[in-house]
């Protein structure tokens, strides 16, 4: 018997040929994609809820991992989810549908507006104190922390760390002093003097999304943004949501290292990596980063057992802002080359930075996370007369509400449809995804837009909000979200029947002349995660005594939301009642809330007292909630 299995893949990477021993036959195709850089789209933590790690046997056969059963190919692909088999006694051809790589460009959204003013006072900066500052005769380490406090009226006090203090030894009789110094929370530490300067500081500010991270690096002394990176969170072959992650962590506390590997090491480290190669700049020159994220994301990025927020009463271990040494995560080491560039050991290495410092903004719940406290923030709301609303649409869709000196807050479980998860064709926003589709009536016509310069794969959150509410205007979809086949003559011929989804609207062919279609139970699924929405959003008005029409103005957040058709969001029932010149789009507010904290260190007082404020409205206990979620459900008229 041979010693090996051969598994044949094509994939839009090209054809490869894996080799997989007799030992390893009992691993699932997911687990040997991934070892050879094939990772499939495990949204769901390999549980087989969703297609997005669908694969095509084209010859030989395959095992079903849970029962046993041999699937064997067929006269033509058959559809399988490649975390539920694995290869049998001989080995098998596979095809990797575009659509179920991992690999493909992700759409992040690492702009934003900010909406209120700031100091520049960075959490780390490098200042000049002259000798003669310091009054004959004093203790040099007292008196330069007391000629700091005084001149930048220090409300927190300010320390010498050991370090910094044997740097002084030596320094007794120099003209200038350079000093380092860095807001650690409740203190401002100086962790470096020098006798001459040094290059300006580097901050980085971090938005770690359950799907996507997008990073800005910025010149602390002017707040000049230098360079931006984005990429997905590697996490997500572990899982796709919040949930499945905590639920890996609550069956196996092992995982809880992998996770935390996967974001800290194989996500943010080569993010930082081509940020400093895009500018050109020294490791050395990075003194902290700040990060902002739901709460989850934050614990596992600190390496904190979630679990406690996996079951009632969802409590986190932790809320407040954190500052942790970068070595506490497990961070690798910064070098300044670019991920795809070898590091060629060296007799006179570059400079290695000291442990950088890590700031997590703080959370107010275990479903209102950082990136809600620094949106609320950046975007203006905390202050805004209202009443208003702060909506981030994603997988949960997170909601607040203030309302005179009221803050109302939810999470509403949305799930991952508007992400593409769960649906025929769907995929996340991406090189290749159907971004808009516009439908016309009299005659009948379909034009679509597809991100990036090349053949369509799939389709994106934005397109499937487009096509309902379109669809809905022009009579193709009835109220329940069928299609109704004799009303718009023209679209008949895109209709079609399938054993495997039903009845669906064809909207683009792929490569291999695959049909994209939107089904009618593709559609059942969008209008539950649209009902979510739109009935976390009626609630917290309903608790304020309001009507969406008395809303001042909806702050519209998030990387779906800064692409959607606000028309198309509004016609389609997602903000049900709510007219288009309510909505103000603010982009990535998460990303904003780092990008604040680091430049202007009052911010971090202020998102502390955002935290504590946000009165959290627990839909499941509302006795509203579900009504209007049914209510919901369907179509506008």
């Amino acid at each position: 018997m041979s010693t090996t299995l051969r598994l044949e893949v094509e994939s839009p990477k090209g054809r490869h040929t894996i080799l997989v021993p007799h030992t390893q036959r009992q691993r699932r195709l997911t687990e040997l994609l991934r070892k050879k850089d094939l990772p499939l789209n495990t949204r769901c933590g390999q549980r087989g809820f969703c297609d997005g790690c669908l694969v095509e046997l084209v010859a030989g056969s395959l095992i079903h991992t849970a029962s046993g059963a041999q699937v064997s190919a067929a006269d033509k692909p058959v559809p399988l989810h490649g975390c539920e088999h694995r290869l049998g006694g001989a080995g098998a051809d596979i095809r990797i549908p575009p659509r179920s790589l991992l690999a493909y460009e992700p759409q992040v959204v690492s702009e934003f507006r900010i909406n209120v003013p700031r100091a520049h006072d960075p959490l780390w900066q490098r200042l000049e104190v002259a000798r003669e500052e310091i009054p004959a005769g004093k203790a040099l380490a007292d008196e330069i922390c007391h000629v700091i406090a005084r001149r930048y009226d220090r409300r927190r006090p300010v320390r010498l760390a050991l370090v910094a203090v044997e740097h002084l030894k030596n320094l007794a009789h120099a003209a200038k002093l350079f000093v380092t110094i860095e807001c650690r929370g409740d203190q401002w530490l100086i962790t470096e003097v020098a006798d001459r300067p040094k290059p300006p500081g580097l901050g980085v500010a971090i938005d770690v999304g359950t799907t996507t991270v997008a990073i800005l690096l910025v010149d602390l002394s002017d707040g000049r943004i230098v360079a931006r990176a984005a990429g997905f969170n590697r996490q997500m072959h572990l899982g796709d949501d919040v949930l499945t992650r905590i639920n890996l962590c609550m069956t196996d506390p092992a995982m809880l290292g992998p996770l935390q590997e996967e974001v800290v090491n194989q996500t943010i480290h080569p993010l930082v990596e081509e940020a400093l190669s895009q500018a050109g700049v020294s490791p050395d020159r990075v003194g902290c980063f700040v990060m902002a994220g739901n709460t989850t994301m934050l614990h596992l990025l600190a390496g904190v057992d979630p679990t406690p927020m996996g079951i009632a009463p969802f409590t986190p271990v932790f809320l407040e802002h954190r500052v942790l040494p970068s070595n506490d995560v497990r961070m690798k080491p910064l070098t300044g080359k670019p991920p795809t560039e070898p590091v060629a050991p060296s007799p006179s290495p570059a400079p290695v930075p000291d442990d950088p410092t890590i700031h997590l903004l703080p959370s107010a719940a275990a479903y209102i996370g950082a990136d809600l406290t620094g949106g609320i923030f950046s975007s203006g709301l905390i202050y805004d007369e209202g009443p208003s609303l702060l909506v981030d649409v994603g997988t949960n869709g997170e909601i607040i509400l203030k309302h005179g000196d009221k803050l109302l807050g939810c999470s509403t479980a949305a799930g991952p449809a508007f992400e593409g998860a769960g649906l025929t064709n769907g995929v996340r926003a991406g090189d290749g995804a159907l971004s808009h589709i516009t439908l016309h009536d009299a005659p009948f016509k379909l034009d679509t837009e597809v991100i990036g310069a090349t053949q369509p794969m799939g389709i994106c959150g934005t397109a499937y909000v487009d096509f309902m509410s379109q669809a809905r205007k022009i009579g193709l979809l009835n109220r329940s979200g069928r299609f109704e086949r004799d009303t718009v003559p023209g679209a008949v011929t895109h209709l079609v029947e399938s054993e495997d989804y039903g009845r669906a609207f064809r909207v683009a062919r792929a490569h291999g002349k695959r049909e994209i279609v939107i089904s009618e139970l593709d559609i059942a699924r969008l209008l539950q995660a649209k009902a979510a929405i739109a009935a976390g959003m009626l609630t917290l008005l309903h608790r304020a005594g309001l009507k969406p029409e008395q809303v001042k103005t909806l702050y519209l957040a998030g990387g779906f939301g800064m692409h959607m058709n606000v028309g198309n969001a509004i016609g389609c029932g997602l903000f049900p009642g709510f007219r288009l010149d309510q909505v103000h789009l603010v982009g990535n507010t998460s990303l904003a809330g780092a990008y604040l904290a680091l430049l202007d260190s009052g911010v971090l007082e202020q998102l502390t007292l955002v935290s504590k404020r946000i009165e959290i409205v627990e839909l499941n206990l509302d006795p509203g909630f579900e009504d209007r979620f049914i209510d919901q459900l369907s179509l506008p008229e």
